[in-house]
C-alpha cells in the first residue's frame, strides 16, 4: 500500500485526478470503477477540466460504479446514477452505453447481483477502481462485518451510515435502508486501486485502515492485501497515522512519484 500525503483536500484530489488522467491516456479503453461522495466531486471536478482544456478522452472507456440505493429511479436526485451523470457523465464525452450502475429498482435484486459482477468480468475486470471511505471504515456499502471475499450484493446498511445520508433525504424516515454494492472480494480484484480521503473526521479510520489489523470490522483494510492501492489523504486525515513521515519520504524520493511532485504535470 502507498500513501501519499498533500497539503490540502483541493491538491489531493487534483493528485487523484491526474492519475486517473496519466491511466486513461496510457489506455483508452481502461475499464474504470468510480465512487460517489462529496470527496469524489473534486476529483470529477477535475477530470471535467481535464477534458475540456486538455482533450482528456473519455469516449473508448467503460465504467462500473461501486453502488446504487436499492428503490431509487436514477432520475431521483439522491440515485448514484443521478450523482454520475451530473458529476461527470454528462461533462465529458464518454458513451452512456458505457456507463454501468447497479440496477435498484430490479424485480429480481439477487440475479441483478449476480449480472453486475458478471458485467464486470466480461469486460475483463476492472483496471482502476476509485474509492472514498466512510467513517465506519467502509468501502462501497461494504458495512462492518462484510465478508473479505463478499461479492456483489445487496447490502442493509447500518445506523451510522443512514444518519450520515439523512441530511441529503429529508431526514431519516426517507432515507434508503438498502443498497447494492460491490464486495470486498470484487474491489480488490481490480488491477488498482485509489483511495482517496480528507478532513479530519476520515483521520482515525484512515489510520485503523492503512495501519491497523486487517478486520471484517473496517472493509477498506482489506486494501492492505492489495498488490497496488494508492491512499491518497490531505495533512488533516493523515492526523493519526504513525508512518506519516515515512510516507512523505517515499513521496518526496521514488522516481515513480517523480512527474507527480510538479505542480500540473501530466
Amino acid at each position: 500500500m502507498e500513501v501519499i500525503i498533500q497539503p490540502n483536500s483541493e491538491a489531493a484530489s487534483f493528485l487523484v485526478a491526474r492519475i486517473v488522467q496519466r491511466e486513461l491516456r496510457a489506455n483508452p479503453h481502461l475499464v474504470l470503477g468510480l465512487a460517489t461522495g462529496s470527496t469524489m466531486e473534486q476529483v470529477y471536478r477535475h477530470l471535467v477540466r481535464m477534458h475540456r482544456e486538455e482533450h482528456l478522452d473519455f469516449s473508448l472507456c467503460r465504467t462500473f460504479n461501486l453502488d446504487e440505493y436499492v428503490g431509487l429511479f436514477p432520475s431521483d436526485p439522491n440515485s448514484y446514477r443521478h450523482y454520475m451523470e451530473h458529476h461527470l457523465f454528462r461533462q465529458v464525452n464518454i458513451d452512456a452505453r458505457n456507463t454501468h450502475l447497479p440496477n435498484g429498482l430490479a424485480d429480481d435484486l439477487e440475479a441483478e447481483c449476480r449480472r453486475y459482477e458478471a458485467a464486470v468480468k466480461r469486460f475483463g475486470g476492472v483496471d482502476l477502481q476509485l474509492l472514498g471511505i466512510g467513517k465506519a471504515g467502509h468501502i462501497g456499502f461494504n458495512e462492518p462485518l462484510s465478508a473479505l471475499q463478499s461479492r456483489t450484493r445487496v447490502k442493509a446498511l447500518t445506523p451510522t451510515t443512514l444518519a450520515q445520508n439523512a441530511r441529503f433525504f429529508g431526514g431519516p424516515e426517507h432515507t434508503p435502508r438498502r443498497a447494492i454494492t460491490m464486495g470486498v472480494g470484487t474491489i480488490i480484484e481490480a488491477r488498482r486501486c485509489l483511495l482517496l480521503a480528507t478532513g479530519a473526521s476520515k483521520a482515525k479510520v484512515i489510520a485503523d485502515a492503512v495501519e491497523g489489523p486487517i478486520t471484517s470490522m473496517v472493509s477498506a483494510s482489506a486494501l492492505q492485501l492489495h498488490p497496488r492501492c494508492t491512499v491518497v489523504v490531505d495533512e488533516d486525515a493523515a492526523a493519526n497515522l504513525k508512518g506519516a513521515e515515512y510516507y512523505r519520504w517515499i513521496f518526496a524520493n521514488e522516481p515513480e512519484w517523480e512527474e507527480y511532485r510538479v505542480p500540473g504535470g501530466t
